[in-house]
């Protein structure tokens, strides 16, 4: 098998969709893939393989949650498939306490994404109609404030993706939520 696969999205999907089973973990699949497939095209890079890194960053989350197995055996299991090492870095730097280096601009991206789409989402359930079309970046800001709200949300690693990525705060919600919005049927937002 060539490396093509890593390109793959339906070959993707199914990894996804084998370890995951949850219709919240997988709309979060997408709306993360959602984002930063959008920047890959912004920043004229491969979209499909970073939309893949995107889709596959918490495949083995729901089968192993701790930080002791996140996303260690993620990474396990795509070597074991014949991912390559960059892209199994990739997804492994989304958390700080794999002490990867986000030495590359889809490293910074992923992490700049994750925890703002699973956010967003959230900003979206509370608003009257459930949809993406009423989340503005105001409200966003606002609902990042409030700490009791979706308090499992790190808002540090918002602030900082957005940092490293070097795009201003406001900008990079703004870029989430419409690329989050072209996708909206999918998320079920």
């Amino acid at each position: 098998m060539s490396n093509d696969f890593v390109r793959d999205r339906n070959y993707c999907l199914s990894i996804l969709q084998e370890y995951t089973k949850s219709d919240s973990l997988l709309k979060h699949a997408y709306a993360v893939e959602s984002c930063v497939k959008a920047y890959a095209k912004k920043f004229g890079e491969d979209v499909n393989y970073w939309s893949n890194v995107a889709l596959l960053h918490d495949f083995d989350y729901e089968m192993f949650p701790t930080a002791e197995e996140h996303p260690f055996k993620g990474f396990e299991i795509l070597k074991e498939k014949g991912f390559d090492e960059e892209f199994r870095n990739s997804i492994m730097s989304h958390a700080d306490y794999a002490n990867i280096p986000r030495d590359t601009l889809l490293k910074k991206t992923l992490f700049a994404c994750d925890e703002l789409a699973g956010f967003i989402t959230a900003v979206t359930y509370v608003r009257p109609s459930r949809s993406i079309d009423e989340v503005g970046v105001k409200s966003v800001i606002k609902k990042m404030k409030d700490k009791a709200f979706a308090r499992a949300v790190n808002r540090d690693d918002i602030t900082k993706g957005a940092q490293e990525l070097g795009v201003p705060l406001e900008e990079h919600i703004q870029f989430c939520i419409d690329a989050m919005k072209k996708n909206k049927e999918l998320l079920g937002l």
